[in-house]
């Protein structure tokens, strides 16, 4: 609520902390502001320590409650006097807002320094209301400082706790308050919302203080009386002066952050034109570029059509400002691409922002831009991973950090993270919280079973248990710290500390303000996404090698579309490093779903998500692709939206073209739905959205079973759906990955290891893939290497693939360019001739003897090891001087030795498989190899092992654990059931080597193992060291 205080109100609260006061605050932010509504509060001043990070979400929460939200902040400065500081205007709130970024900004991450000077510098000219926090023995000369600065606008905060000596505060604070001459007002110094959150603020408290409860002592608070308090308890706790005197205070404020208004940058614009119409000559050269001969007709109608919207709303300067971005990155050989909703604008295409041909796609631009949506569009681009920070520090030069910074991520509490904290605080040895939080891998945010607490070793009904329990179910969804947002900008005309606070970021030159991307949109502030892909990097590489090895100079662009053979090879799931769909749930999908065509891949793209699964989508598209049941529409309609999916809605878009044409809703509230769909789970909502398109529907004449089954598709969308343009985008990448490692397979996996870790597969994948593919591939190799995988000519001049230095574990890459530097003369022809000439230091030479790339030196790694024990450096007396040694009799290692040492140093080995040297064991076990498995007939009985390559568990997948495992024929997939991996969670999570005995479940050219027996082998792998990569 704006307007005013409640009329007939008794008491406003000035004082309040959430938990954005890390581990000082109890409380979410939405918990106060919804419980001062409650108990009939007039107004709630969310002021939270130095920060403003909670407000927007108490904004959103009082929006529709009889409350006013009052914006301040609290600081203790570096002498210790205390303040309070209230915005009660937008120019206050702006210097506010500036005070709290000057004091972030001059420390470290997470804390902040602020002085008298910075007060007087900031404060003192504002307009900003300020309360002074006394203590319980005031310090005059800090009244009388706070009172030559503020005059009227001081207040002296009289806090009334029921310690027992409230009435002697109470006469003292009002003897100087009079001596002083500045008003007295009550102030509940609030950090909960409820008096029983008491026990998770002692907690919080603990953690913050690094000390057990049982040693906290004085640090915690003698009681429980910082909660909203009932304003009947109120009135018998103080005086009604200075219950009154909150009214009038808040009365004087008069500033919503709905006040604020974002400024778009205006220096991207050429002297003598103007935003409109730079925009459009931008576009103008944009559709001769994308189309020489001339643009469809279509397509000239859909430029206008965005034009004059965006021009109708005064986005011209954003569009110019993500230009200008794109215009860098393509200057500097950076690989770029918009995708997510921007893909939907022909204007972007035109600009080079994003690759989605809109003469090949249905666009719609309200799933981008709407009139009634009131905010900005969302444009997001992937840049090169590797690359990305290059992007970054060009928006910083341009803009400077005063008007450019990252958006923040709230950092919150899981339950791991929960159970290792409380643990520590209820004084818990170390060794029990870490048993305690592994267990939590598997909690879903109820309480453990306490079956698993007794496998740790703990007693399940032992208070301490219980309590733990109890803290950690409450602390979960806490915010912790603020971290940077993946790449979403903020970039402002005028200074940005002054429409939301700015601090430093953990890494080195980045900045973050205060606010997380939800807020950012809950107040319909300018975000620009500059995120980062690894398949960028991969791809660039790719054309890269393309080019210096064959000569040849290709593009995303110009690859040749459209090939039968890269979608045979998609269609067949050999698919492991292709980018999105080489997830066990996606090459399970290819060969039902068999893509013959760049649109066929979009689907492909966005029909493996939890919307459309949870939607019940997936299905019925498959049976009506493979003509299993009918392909029916209730109405043209319907059909000219659903006709390219068959019937069934798979795309945002379609569902906001549905309420459209089926039930009766205008472009913005078709765009509401969609906001509506991806929050549900958060803040719900849904329901009049249900009950209006039901209505529509049926007044339309829609069956009424049409509408709840398009209802049902609508709820599984808020469990995260593709709208189509985005997966669009992502299809033109799925298809040049498919290219590259079809047609140029070294090249492709040579960049993919170059480009790591990105991903589903490790290194070691990836090499057996590209050998699975006839690439060679050599060992590192101290003469021929180089730090990043490179290709050489084999005899008949095709590529091989020369493994990087870059594999090798402990291997500094400034030791490696000592290497390439020093053989630039000539090749090594010892190891001796290897420490002269480079002067490595014993930890680079081991890395080197143990990844074998000294075998070419010395016939194996125990002669290596030998050799450079006796290695001398050259003397300035001396110089090369050497001793003549005898050849000693070491034995060579075995192959076992050698491929443990190839993994340890590696990660991989070019040898033989480990198990295939163990064989002969598993055989002896009736455990069956791979690729037999893959095949035995549906339902047989199977008993198989492998090395554990992936473990994967999505959310939506109903506690169903995916795992790859592997051996020397193959892969196996298995699929462990819920109560399975509940049974069995320590050999699920802990083998290396995975057993398991299960039934054979086939469906066309897709083989899973349905699990229903595990078995932990890993101590046959000895001292092989296995990574496996854990998916959530």
């Amino acid at each position: 609520m704006r307007d005013g205080v409640k009329r007939g109100s008794r008491y406003a609260e000035l004082h309040c902390l959430s938990n954005f006061t890390f581990l000082r605050g109890a409380s979410h932010p939405e918990e106060q502001v919804e419980q001062a509504a409650e108990l009939g509060y007039a107004a709630l001043a969310l002021t939270d320590e130095c920060s403003l990070a909670g407000v927007v979400r108490a904004h959103s929460a009082a929006r529709d409650l009889p409350l006013k939200l009052i914006i301040g902040s609290e600081f203790e400065l570096t002498d210790g006097l205390r303040i309070v500081v209230l915005a009660p205007s937008r120019e206050a709130y702006g210097t506010l807002s500036a005070f709290i970024s000057h004091g972030r900004r001059g420390t470290d991450k997470g804390s902040y320094c602020l002085t008298r000077k910075d007060v007087e510098d900031y404060l003192v000219s504002s307009k900003c209301l300020v309360l002074w926090l006394p203590g319980e023995v005031p310090d005059q000369r800090a009244g009388i400082w706070l009172k030559e600065r503020f005059f009227d606008r001081l207040w002296l905060a009289a806090e009334l706790l029921i310690t027992g000596r409230d009435r002697e505060l109470l006469s003292r604070w009002r003897t100087y308050a009079t001596k002083l001459d500045f008003p007295m007002v009550a102030s509940g110094n609030v950090n909960m919302h409820r008096r029983e959150r008491r026990e998770l603020q002692d907690t919080v408290t603990a953690i913050r203080l690094r000390t057990p409860l049982a040693k906290v002592g004085f640090g915690l608070y003698s009681n429980g009386e910082r909660f909203l308090r009932s304003i009947d308890e109120l009135t018998r706790i103080y005086p009604e002066s200075l219950l009154k005197e909150t009214i009038a205070l808040a009365e004087r404020m008069d500033f919503s952050l709905d006040e604020l208004s974002y400024e778009y940058p205006r220096e991207l614009v050429p002297t003598g034109l103007t935003p409109a119409s730079h925009l459009s000559h931008l576009t103008e050269r944009g559709i001769r570029w994308r189309w020489p001969e001339g643009a469809p007709q279509k397509v000239v109608e859909l430029v206008e059509h965005e034009l004059r919207l965006i021009a109708e709303l005064n986005y011209e300067p954003y569009f110019l400002t993500v230009h200008d971005i794109v215009r860098f990155a393509r200057a500097e050989g950076i690989l770029c691409q918009g995708r997510g909703s921007a893909a939907n604008s022909a204007v972007c295409y035109c600009l080079g922002i994003t690759e989605v041909d809109p003469a090949r796609m249905e666009m719609l631009m309200e799933r981008f831009i709407s009139k009634e949506r009131n905010e900005p569009p969302d444009i997001d681009v992937d840049f090169e991973h590797e690359r990305r920070e290059e992007v970054i520090q060009y928006i910083y030069r341009k803009y400077s950090r005063e008007r450019a910074a990252l958006a923040a991520t709230v950092i919150s509490y899981r339950a791991r993270s929960a159970v290792r904290d409380v643990g520590k605080a209820l004084g818990l040895e170390e060794l029990q919280v870490k048993t305690l939080a592994k267990l939590m891998q598997w909690w879903d945010g109820q309480r453990i079973a306490s079956g698993k607490i007794e496998e740790a070793g703990l007693d399940p009904d032992s208070p301490v248990i219980r309590r733990l329990m109890r803290l950690v179910s409450a602390l979960v969804g806490f915010p912790r710290h603020l971290s940077q947002h993946v790449g979403g900008f903020v970039i402002s005309q005028g200074p940005l500390n002054e429409l939301v606070p700015i601090e430093n970021a953990a890494m080195a030159d980045r900045t973050i303000i205060q606010w997380d991307k939800d807020d950012l949109e809950d107040l319909g502030l300018l975000k620009v996404d500059v995120l980062g892909l690894g398949m960028l990097s991969a791809i660039r590489r790719s054309l890269e090698l393309i080019r210096n090895f064959y000569g040849h100079e290709y593009t995303m662009a110009t690859l040749p579309a459209e090939d039968p053979a890269v979608y045979a090879m998609i269609s067949r799931a050999d698919t492991v490093g292709v980018f999105q769909i080489e997830s066990r749930a996606q090459m399970a999908m290819l060969p039902r779903l068999m893509p013959r065509c760049y649109y066929d891949l979009v689907i492909e793209v966005a029909i493996i998500r939890p919307g459309p699964i949870q939607g019940d989508m997936v299905h019925p598209y498959l049976r009506r692709r493979n003509g299993e049941e009918p392909v029916t529409y209730p109405s043209p309609e319907v059909e000219r939206v659903l006709e390219r999916t068959l019937g069934v809605p798979i795309f945002q878009e379609q569902v906001m073209q549905l309420a459209m044409v089926a039930a009766g809703f205008t472009p913005g509230e078709a765009d509401q739905l969609r906001r509506a769909m991806a929050a549900w789970r958060r803040r719900g909502g849904l329901e009049v959205f249900e009950r209006r398109l039901t209505e529509g529907m049926v007044v339309r004449g829609y069956p009424e079973e049409f509408a709840r089954q398009v209802f049902k598709h609508i709820k599984g969308f808020g469990e995260y759906g593709f709208p189509e343009s985005h997966a669009a985008s992502f299809a033109l990448l799925v298809y040049v990955s498919a290219w590259l490692k079809h047609h140029e397979p070294a090249v492709f996996f040579c960049a993919l290891l170059n480009s790591q870790p990105m991903g589903f597969y490790a290194p070691a994948q990836l090499v057996r893939c590209a050998r699975e593919h006839e690439v060679e591939v050599r060992p590192v190799d101290v003469n021929h290497s180089e730090w990043e995988s490179t290709l050489e000519r084999d005899v008949e001049g095709r590529p091989a693939l020369r493994m990087g230095f870059q594999l090798v574990k402990g291997l500094a890459e400034d030791a490696v360019y000592c290497v390439t530097d020093a053989r630039r003369s000539c090749l090594f022809t010892s190891i001796q001739d290897l420490v002269e000439r480079t002067q490595l230091n014993k930890k680079h030479l081991d890395a080197l003897t143990g990844s074998g790339a000294l075998n070419s030196l010395v016939r194996n790694r125990h002669r290596a090891h030998w050799n450079i024990s006796g290695a001398q450096e050259s003397t300035p007396l001396f110089g090369h001087f050497r001793i003549t040694e005898g050849i000693p009799m070491l034995r060579a290692p075995t192959e076992g030795e050698d491929i443990i040492s190839d993994y340890r140093n590696l990660g991989l080995s070019l040898r033989r498989h480990p198990l295939a040297l163990l064989r002969a064991r598993l055989s002896s076990m009736d455990l069956t190899k791979a690729a037999q498995v893959l095949e035995l007939p549906h339902g047989s009985i199977v008993h198989a092992a492998g090395l554990v390559i992936i473990r994967q568990r999505p959310s939506n997948a109903a506690g169903v654990t995916f795992v790859t495992i592997e051996d020397e024929t193959g892969y196996l997939n298995l699929v462990v059931w819920g109560h399975v991996a509940e049974r069995q969670r320590q050999i699920l999570l802990g083998s290396t080597l995975l057993g398991v005995s299960g039934r054979v479940q086939k469906e066309g050219e897709v083989v899973n193992v349905i699990a229903k027996q595990l078995s932990d082998h890993s101590a046959l792998l000895g001292e092989l060291p296995v990574q496996s990569r854990d998916f959530h």
